[in-house]
């Protein structure tokens, strides 16, 4: 399997809007996506700093509920 990449906020965003997420608002640091059918993530924004992969690994598995491989392939 794969490594995930290190992926900054904005990136990891992007990949979120393509999986259907909407971006709903920001708090501090914090951005917050909601999907059509419930499901809902929330990603820290610190720029400069990468989204580090152990959290990147919870989104993806618990909050999206997809797997890495689908993940990847949306992300490219």
């Amino acid at each position: 399997m794969p490594k995930l990449p290190l992926l900054k906020a904005k990136e990891l965003a992007k990949t979120l809007e393509k999986l259907g997420f909407e971006f709903k608002r920001q708090k501090g640091s914090h951005m917050f996506f909601e999907h059509q059918d419930g499901r809902t993530t929330t990603v820290p924004n610190h720029p400069g700093e990468n989204v580090d992969r152990g959290l990147l690994n919870k989104i993806i598995k618990h909050d999206l509920q997809i797997t890495r491989e689908e993940f990847l392939k949306k992300h490219k």
